[in-house]
C-alpha cells in the first residue's frame, strides 16, 4: 500500500513540485519514496511506500521495466502474484526477477502481455501510472471494484494525478474553483461520486477503468478494462446451477482462498471485527488457516444502542483470536473531527468516518495489515433496504402511473403539501421504476432542493442508471450501490481512514472470483423472509453459533444526533453554520441551512445534511488557511 503522484508539461520547478506532492501523502507511505523524471518528455512520476512485501530496496519505486520501456508508480497488492511470476517464468517471458516484489510481477506482466491483457490476469487492489518510454504514453489505472483511489485532472496545461486529491490541490498555482454543479449530488448522498471531485477540471478515475495521455498530453481518453455491470449480467445469464448448500460450499472454497492470499504480508497483519456476518466470516477463515492466533480489533460505544463490542468479544473468543478492543467517547470523537478535511480532501460526510480512523488507529499500533468484511452487504443482499423497497415498488406498480402522478402533484403542490410527511409520500409516489423508487428514498426530504445556492448539473449512477438492466430488482439495487456507494463510500472511507494511519487494509470479500460467482447465485440464496446474507451465514455458520449471530446489526455508526448539543462541539457547529458566514460564501442557501439547523437545535429533528453541511463547512475553512 503506497502512495503515487505525477504530472506532465510542469517542468519549471518539478523536483519542488513533486516534493509537495509527495510529503502531502506521507502518511501513505513512510517507509521510503522515490522519483523518476524525464525531463526531455516532461513527465515525472512521484512515489510514497508502505512496505509490506519485499522490505528490500528491490520493493523501491517508481521502478523501470527490465527492458527499461516502462516506468511504474503504484499503489496497491497483487495477491496472485506469485501465478503470474509462474506463468512469466514458464512462458520464458521474464528470465530473472530482481527482488521478490509484486510491483516488479505486475510491471513484467504488463510489457509481457500488454496492458489490457496483463492486467486482466492480476487479482487484487491497485492503482498505478505506467509511462511507456517509447511511445510517449502514460497509463492510469483503477482496479476492479475500486478498492484504491486516484485522481486526475488538469492544472493550467499540466496533466497531473495523484492518491488523494489533497495533493494535487496544494499544487502551487492551482487555482481550479469548486466544482458547484456536484453540491447537489453531495447533500444527497454524503459523498462525491466519481468521475466527479470537489473541483472542477479534477477527476476521480472510476474502478475498471484505464486512461490513456500522450504527449504533449493535452487530451486523454478513456475505456473500460472490466466492468462490475457486465459481470453482474453474464452471472445472471449464467446462473449456479446446484442448491444452497452446494453454494455456500463453493462460496466457502472461494473465500478461504481469498483470505489466503490477503494473509499473506511480511509484516503483521490482523482484522478488524464487529458484530456482524461479513467480518465474523474473514476471521473466522483467517483463524481456520493460521497457525497462530489472528489479532482481531473492535471499537465500542459507551451508548448500548451503538455498542457491539461484547458481542465481538464473545465471536472474537468463540473463534479463539487475540482480541483488542477500544471504547470511543465524544471526547475521541472530538479529537478526530478537525482531522477530516485534511484526510479525506473534498467533503466527505459518511460520520462511521470516525469510528473506522479510531479502530484503524488502534490496530496500527498493533499490525501493518488488517482484512476487513466490507462487501459482504452489497454482493449478498445484506441491507433491508433491498427487500422493503422491492416490496414497496409491488405495491405501488399496481397503481396506473397516471393516478400516482395526479396524487404526487396533490401531496407535493397543493394544499396537503403542509405536511412533511405528505410531501415525501409525494415525492415517493412519483417514481418510474423500483431504481428511481431507490433513488428518490435518499431525496425523500422536502427542503433538499433547497440547499444550495444554485442548482447542480452533475449526473450519477444513481440517477443515469437503465432500469431493469438485470433481472430483478434486488439484483439491480445492489448493483447501483456496487456501482456507486461501495466504492465512492464505503471503500474510500476505509482507504482514507486507513491510510491515514499507515494501515494497508484489505478486503478478501471483493476478490474477484468472489465477485463473480456471488453474481451468479439467485437471490433466493441471499434473502429469504427479509435476512439477507443467508448464503453466506451458511458458510459462517459452520464456524461460529448461529445463536451468537442473532443479535440485531447496530451499524458502525456513532450517536452524533446527541454528541452535536454537547458543550464544545454544539459551539463549533453552530459557528460553520452561522448565517451571514454561509451568505457571504455562497455556496448553499441560508435560509435553508438556518431552519435545518434550527429544527435540530429547536425541534429535535436530526437530519444526516447536517453532518454533510458541516463537514463541507470544515473541508472549506481548513482550505482557505492551506
Amino acid at each position: 500500500m503506497c502512495g503515487i503522484a505525477g504530472f506532465c508539461n510542469r517542468m519549471g520547478n518539478w523536483r519542488r513540485d513533486i516534493g509537495i506532492m509527495k510529503e502531502r501523502m506521507a502518511h501513505r507511505g513512510p517507509d521510503a519514496q522515490g522519483t523518476w523524471a524525464d525531463e526531455t518528455d516532461g513527465v515525472v512520476l512521484g512515489h510514497r511506500r508502505l512496505s509490506i512485501l519485499d522490505l528490500s530496496e528491490g520493493g523501491a519505486q517508481p521502478m523501470v521495466s527490465h527492458s527499461g520501456r516502462y516506468v511504474i508508480a503504484y499503489n496497491g497488492e497483487i495477491y496472485n502474484y506469485r501465478e503470474v511470476a509462474k506463468k512469466l517464468s514458464e512462458e520464458k517471458k521474464a528470465t530473472a526477477f530482481r527482488g521478490g516484489s509484486d510491483t516488479e510481477v505486475l510491471l513484467e506482466a504488463l510489457e509481457a502481455y500488454g496492458i489490457r491483457k496483463g492486467i486482466s490476469l492480476c487479482k487484487g487492489m491497485f492503482a498505478f501510472a505506467l509511462y511507456d518510454r517509447r511511445d510517449k504514453e502514460l497509463w492510469l489505472l483503477r482496479d476492479r471494484v475500486g478498492e484504491k483511489p486516484l485522481y486526475y485532472g488538469f492544472v493550467g496545461d499540466s496533466f497531473v494525478f495523484a492518491s488523494e486529491v489533497g495533493c494535487i490541490a496544494a499544487l502551487p498555482g492551482f487555482h481550479n474553483p469548486i466544482n458547484r454543479d456536484v453540491l447537489d449530488i453531495y447533500m444527497v448522498h454524503g459523498y462525491i461520486p466519481a468521475p466527479h471531485s470537489i473541483y472542477e477540471g479534477i477527476y476521480k478515475l472510476e474502478p475498471g477503468k484505464l486512461l490513456k495521455t500522450r504527449a504533449p498530453f493535452r487530451e486523454f481518453t478513456e475505456e473500460t478494462w472490466w466492468s462490475m455491470a457486465e459481470t453482474a449480467r453474464r452471472g445472471q445469464a449464467h446462473p449456479f446451477r446446484a442448491g444452497r448448500r452446494e453454494a455456500s460450499e463453493e462460496l466457502e472454497r472461494l473465500l478461504k482462498h481469498a483470505v489466503a492470499g490477503q494473509m499473506v504480508a511480511d509484516v503483521p497483519l490482523g482484522a478488524f471485527l464487529s458484530a456482524g456476518i461479513d467480518s465474523s466470516t474473514v476471521v473466522s477463515l483467517m483463524q481456520a488457516q493460521s497457525g497462530r492466533k489472528v489479532r482481531t480489533f473492535t471499537i465500542g460505544m459507551e451508548e448500548q444502542n451503538f455498542d457491539e463490542a461484547q458481542i465481538a468479544a464473545q465471536i472474537a473468543g468463540r473463534l479463539g483470536t487475540e482480541h483488542t478492543q477500544l471504547y470511543i467517547s465524544e471526547k475521541d470523537a472530538k479529537e478526530v473531527i478537525p482531522l477530516l478535511p485534511h484526510m479525506f480532501g473534498e467533503p466527505f460526510g459518511d460520520a462511521s468516518q470516525i469510528p473506522t480512523f479510531l479502530v484503524s488507529r488502534m490496530a496500527r499500533e498493533h499490525v501493518t495489515v488488517s482484512l476487513s468484511g466490507d462487501g459482504g452487504d452489497e454482493l449478498f443482499g445484506g441491507y433491508s433496504t433491498y427487500g422493503s423497497v422491492a416490496n414497496a415498488w409491488e405495491r405501488m406498480r399496481r397503481i396506473p402511473y397516471g393516478i400516482r402522478t395526479g396524487v404526487s402533484r396533490l401531496l407535493t403542490r397543493g394544499p396537503l403539501a403542509k405536511s412533511e410527511g405528505n410531501v415525501i409520500r409525494g415525492m415517493l409516489l412519483s417514481a418510474k421504476t423500483p431504481e428511481d423508487l431507490y433513488g428518490l428514498s435518499d431525496l425523500a426530504e422536502p427542503f433538499l432542493g433547497k440547499l444550495t445556492a444554485v442548482p447542480g448539473k452533475a449526473e450519477c449512477v444513481f440517477s443515469e442508471y437503465k432500469s431493469g438492466f438485470l433481472p430483478g430488482t434486488v439484483n439491480n439495487l445492489m448493483l447501483m450501490d456496487l456501482l456507486m456507494y461501495h466504492p465512492d463510500d464505503i471503500l474510500a472511507k476505509v482507504d482514507r481512514t486507513a491510510m491515514a494511519v499507515s494501515l494497508e487494509s484489505r478486503v478478501p470479500m471483493l476478490d474477484r472470483d468472489v465477485v463473480e460467482f456471488a453474481w451468479t447465485l439467485p437471490v433466493s440464496m441471499k434473502q429469504e423472509n427479509g435476512v439477507g446474507k443467508q448464503v453466506l451465514r451458511d458458510v459462517l455458520y459452520r464456524y461460529v453459533p448461529k445463536e451468537l449471530m442473532g443479535q440485531p446489526k447496530k451499524g458502525f455508526g456513532i450517536p452524533l444526533a446527541k454528541w452535536l448539543k454537547e458543550p464544545g462541539l454544539a459551539d463549533w457547529a453552530a459557528d460553520l453554520l452561522e448565517e451571514s458566514k454561509i451568505r457571504r460564501e455562497g455556496y448553499f442557501d441560508p435560509a435553508a441551512v438556518k431552519r435545518l439547523w434550527e429544527d435540530y437545535t429547536g425541534r429535535g429533528i436530526w437530519r444526516k445534511q447536517i453532518w454533510f453541511l458541516l463537514q463541507f463547512e470544515s473541508w472549506l475553512a481548513q482550505r482557505k488557511d492551506m
